[in-house]
């Protein structure tokens, strides 16, 4: 079997070696025409046998054989030679050669013909299966953009996505891909972000919102205004995350590969000792017999079952996970996921929206809309999140606000009509001196206060709402047998508190700075025999997502560096999807050594049957293909499964 790996010069000491792979890049464009060409060679020759026709005669029969081996064997005979010049005798390819020429030695022809056959036909199996487990990273490739509509010199003109520059606009009509991520300068889109996020409901944006590279706009012509070049956009970080994933191997994947270049010239000294030794101890010693129970041994013994399989199981893990929207930046990350029992979540921007609204504003003394007025005058020179989500807030025409500047820790102060205006917490309130109700320290929500000439004015609540799946997430959770689910947050303690008991979460701390979240989850590493997962989305949460046992980023709103720093990227910002990465880590897992024993367990049945006398090449082609295609094709079912 061959065509998984593509690394140069790498393992070439078991099957699946470099050599073959640059046979079958050299084959014919039609790969099924030399099996069926050997196929219908082989079972006329059969049926010549049965019958006993004159003219077959044991010259005309040789040819005949010979003719039906070539199509399928001179790839495995060229790759044989190839692996040998390069120092590696003990190769699938080797012990295939072996063994049918060896039957070709012993006059078993039709067998010869079909071990080499099955063996092609199941390098057909593979490469069906490969092409299945790719994909779904194959369509992202199909979704990279190939040019741009840019805004030049008064006029939209076509260049690469490469030539276009941060603040440019582009115009991306009905049916085309967005080429590069931005802001949507037109009302409103009606975007396909499936390549992106694996989501087909189509996704609804306005105007001021990110559009991001890959997604096709289904309704009307948009103009966008780029805001990243195209080699940071998602879609190319999309694809380099995937394509970076397929190289970095499992731990299992590896002990298999190196377990393979000891076991095969292992099994081929042993054939010899099975065709020699007996001479020694067996009476009516025949020669022929016991090199044909070698010859047995060899093609059961050949490991392609297990070298193959394996990776596939990985690869398909991978795959299934890209369909969902996760994606894993190595084959490592889909066993360590499967062992995780503790997860730690950040809140802001994983449980939560990371967007702030108004959720209430209370007046004292003057009505709700000049003090929206008052205050937005002071926020209009704010860059922070909760001044943004003011000044959504509709006003028209807010004051002018002068000596406007920031007190550290406390809030925001200025100057309004000649009166000094305070916007901020309880302690710039208590700086000032300025007495605020007995009710208002009771809030737990995010609150600012406003005092406008020495005297309290009001305050605005402000919310970050929960993500719509949030609670479903940490059920699903609980219900996958993860025993510890803790949120850790920089927030207000009584703020995350409150929304840990909303999601069901009996662990939780807040007003962390990055370092203490570090040391809480290095304290739980330390105390726990299984692995331990992190979820966050900022700049602040990178020193954590690159300590854990598994760091998640959420990619959507998540940041550069954290998306850089995690193992394993979350497109959609959904943390339901947490659990479905879980799951697919485990399938993966568990069909991974579905495989391992189905091929060890047969084939030492068959070959403690082959070294008796007991099992002729039939089954010895069933030990080998045979097992190799059951565990193909079980690897293959990762494609086909849902999760909740």
């Amino acid at each position: 079997m061959s065509n998984i790996h593509t690394e140069p010069n790498q393992d070439q000491g078991h099957c699946c070696g470099n050599a073959h792979c640059q046979t079958q890049e050299t084959a014919t464009s039609n790969p099924y025409r030399p099996a069926l060409l050997s196929f219908i060679l082989l079972l006329i020759g059969l049926t010549l046998d049965y019958f006993k026709v004159s003219f077959f005669t044991s010259v005309v029969r040789i040819l005949w054989f010979t003719a039906a081996y070539i199509p399928v064997g001179f790839p495995v005979l060229k790759a044989s030679w190839q692996s040998i010049k390069a120092g590696a005798f003990f190769t699938e390819f080797f012990l295939m050669t072996i063994a049918t020429l060896g039957a070709f030695a012993l006059g078993e022809y039709p067998e010869a013909v079909t071990v080499m056959l099955f063996y092609a036909i199941g390098e057909l199996f593979q490469d069906a299966a490969v092409t299945k487990a790719r994909g779904n990273i194959k369509a992202l490739l199909d979704v990279r953009p190939k040019e741009a509509n840019v805004f030049r010199a008064g006029n939209y003109i076509s260049v690469a996505p490469e030539q276009v520059v941060i603040g440019e606009t582009i115009q991306v009509k009905v049916g085309e891909k967005v080429p590069l991520d931005g802001l949507l300068i037109s009302a409103k889109a009606a975007l396909n972000t499936a390549a992106l996020t694996g989501e087909s409901k189509p996704s609804r944006t306005y105007k001021g919102e990110e559009v991001f590279a890959g997604s096709i706009n289904l309704e009307g012509v948009i103009e966008v205004k780029v805001t990243r070049a195209f080699k940071d956009s998602s879609i190319s970080r999309i694809l380099e995350l995937v394509q970076n994933a397929t190289a970095r191997k499992s731990k299992t994947e590896l002990f298999i590969r190196k377990f393979a270049k000891i076991y095969t010239p292992i099994v081929v000294y042993l054939a010899i000792g099975i065709t020699v030794l007996p001479y020694f101890f067996v009476s009516d010693y025949v020669f022929g017999d016991w090199l044909y129970r070698a010859l047995i041994f060899l093609v059961i013994s050949c490991p392609c079952a297990l070298v193959i399989s394996i990776p596939l199981g990985y690869f398909g893990g991978l795959g299934a996970a890209s369909k969902h929207g996760i994606l894993f930046k190595g084959a490592s990350f889909l066993d360590t996921i499967s062992k995780v029992k503790t997860v730690v979540l950040d809140k802001t921007g994983t449980l939560t929206q990371g967007v702030f609204k108004i959720k209430t504003i209370k007046t004292f003394g003057i009505d709700e809309l000049k003090f929206m007025k008052y205050l937005q005058a002071i926020e209009s020179q704010s860059t922070h999140p909760i001044a943004k989500a003011i000044m959504k807030y509709p006003t028209n025409d807010y004051f002018k606000a002068t000596h406007v500047k920031e007190l550290a820790g406390k809030g925001l102060s200025g100057v309004v009509d000649s009166k000094t205006i305070l916007v901020g917490n309880a302690t710039l309130m208590a700086t000032y001196n300025i007495e605020i109700p007995e009710a208002c320290k009771e809030i737990i929500e995010s609150v600012v206060y406003v005092a406008l000439a020495d005297k309290f004015m009001g305050y605005v609540i402000i919310a970050d709402e929960l993500k719509q799946d949030a609670k479903q997430a940490i059920e699903k959770l609980q219900q996958l047998g993860v025993r510890d689910v803790i949120m850790l947050s920089g927030d207000k303690d009584s703020i995350t508190k409150q929304v840990a008991r909303d999601l069901n979460i009996k662990i939780a701390k807040g007003e962390l700075l990055p370092e203490d979240k570090l040391h809480e989850v290095a304290q739980l590493q330390q105390h726990s025999t299984h692995k331990v997962a992190f979820v966050g989305d900022g700049i602040n949460d990178a020193p954590v997502l690159a300590t854990s046992d598994v760091g998640i980023a959420m990619g959507g709103l998540g940041s550069d560096v954290a998306i850089e720093t995690a193992d394993v990227v979350i497109q959609t910002d959904q943390p339901s999807k947490i659990s479905q990465a879980i799951q697919i880590g485990r399938a993966t897992r568990a069909i991974v050594w579905q495989n391992i024993i189905l091929a060890f367990g047969i084939k030492l049945v068959v070959l403690i049957l082959g070294a008796s006398g007991l099992a002729t090449m039939w089954e010895a082609v069933f030990a080998d293909v045979g097992v190799a295609l059951l565990a193909i094709l079980n690897a293959v079912r990762l494609q086909r499964m849902t999760w909740d």
